[in-house]
């Protein structure tokens, strides 16, 4: 591996994750109770023997660029590196912003250039799996591929929110259709469940291959492509394209993988880690998820009700506090009778001094924390929030969407979201 330069996308705009990337970079946004999104592609990338990566970032970036700035330093002897590619303005690529996934790649052409390169591995930032990608690299070598694009079997009921691939016979490409909408357009890309069978996946009635967003080139190909073409974007223009004049073989991969691209989707992924056999393990021996050192105190206790949940470092939970099937994020302090249930609470990135607790108290704030009484219940809780006392975040009217202007709490596919560094008063109620 090498020879393997790694490009990992985090520049998009995340709209559909908002509040939560209201501040932040959608591969900035926090994960099962202490990683972040970017840690599961690099965690990958390091453990395939990867450690030559570069982040192309553009939006909102400034924290995703300080978590990998103090998380990813390789030892001085290795020679690798995790680089930061902000947008830019230069001589070649010009004035514009990144238009799409492979115009990110193009305008950033001069470092894939570099001697010594001969595969360029492109991520996603914003997914939830684990994969050796020596195995894809095997897949790539042996098949003479030109490029090799990963796939997962899919149900036709979840066809539509993927870009679908019809394989010959060998597993090269011979058909691509991005996010079919109708039972004829899937029967053109469909394969025999006999197919996955054959090659040791059970079919499980799945007869579709969706584009995992995870697409490994040989630098040559991927420079002629994006140089010679201006597509934008890699799923629905440069693969169509490429398939009709070369090489394109596909990856078979049947484990675990979620694209966090909506806030129902971010809510199920985390709590699904809760579960007495979760999908994804992030304890998995050999091959462990890995996240910013913070060196923070043990949680402490007091006599709560907690059961099947995650509880990051240097929490404090007070007596009588209940917590159910929850998330509870590093430095989180819970209050006294508080009940936290069905819900996902990222903490908090600072301790507050007792000098600002008396600046709480003198401008009738409350300090940064669950307070005493309160009751979360199928929510999610930004980093920073501070909720009074009995405050009551949740959804009794199982309202869809609620999104009033400079709101400190939205809701969003029925899940009330607290905006980050919010602050609800005593008594505060979720409005229906």
């Amino acid at each position: 591996m090498h020879d393997v330069m790694t490009l990992v996308l985090g520049g998009g705009r995340g709209t559909r994750l908002f509040p939560l990337t209201k501040y932040r970079a959608k591969p900035a946004v926090p994960l099962a109770a202490k990683y972040r999104l970017i840690d599961i592609p690099l965690s990958n990338c390091i453990n395939s023997g990867l450690n030559r990566v570069y982040v192309l970032t553009q939006f909102l970036s400034v924290s995703l660029h300080r978590h990998i700035r103090q998380t990813y330093r390789f030892d001085a002897f290795s020679g690798g590196f995790v680089e930061l590619l902000a947008a830019q303005q230069t001589d070649e690529a010009g004035t514009d912003w990144y238009q799409g996934t492979a115009d990110a790649v193009r305008k950033n052409l001069r470092y894939i250039e570099q001697p010594g390169i001969k595969y360029v591995l492109i991520l996603s930032g914003d997914q939830l799996y684990r994969m050796d990608y020596r195995d894809m690299m095997r897949t790539h070598v042996e098949s003479g591929a030109h490029a090799t694009i990963a796939a997962l079997p899919i149900d036709r009921t979840a066809a539509s929110s993927f870009g679908l691939m019809r394989l010959d016979e060998s597993g090269r490409v011979v058909g691509f259709l991005e996010k079919p909408t109708t039972d004829d357009e899937i029967n053109m890309v469909r394969m025999e469940p006999a197919w996955f069978d054959a090659r040791g996946v059970p079919s499980q009635g799945r007869e579709c291959l969706a584009n995992m967003g995870i697409y490994l080139f040989n630098r040559d190909t991927l420079v002629d492509v994006l140089t010679k073409t201006t597509y934008a974007d890699f799923g629905r223009e440069v693969f169509p394209a490429a398939i009709r004049s070369r090489h394109v073989q596909v990856h078979l991969f049947d484990g675990y993988w979620e694209d966090i691209g909506t806030i129902r989707a971010f809510y199920e992924a985390n709590l699904s880690l809760l579960q007495p056999e979760p999908p994804f393990q992030f304890m998995a021996p050999g091959a462990p998820m890995y996240s910013r050192a913070r060196f923070l105190p043990p949680t402490m206790i007091g006599g709560a009700d907690v059961r099947r949940s995650l509880i990051a470092d240097g929490c404090r939970i007070a007596e009588n506090a209940v917590i159910q099937n929850s998330i509870i994020g590093v430095r989180c302090v819970i209050g006294s009778g508080a009940v936290v249930r069905n819900s996902i609470v990222m903490g908090a990135d600072y301790y507050e001094s007792e000098e600002q607790r008396r600046e709480n108290e003198r401008l009738g704030r409350p300090p940064v924390g669950i307070g005493p009484g309160c009751h979360v219940e199928g929510a999610i809780l930004d980093k920073n929030c501070r909720l009074g006392r009995r405050v009551r975040v949740v959804n009794d009217a199982r309202v869809e969407t609620q999104n009033p202007d400079s709101a400190d709490c939205l809701v969003r596919d029925q899940i009330p979201i607290v905006v980050k560094d919010a602050a609800l008063p005593d008594g505060w109620r979720l409005q229906q």
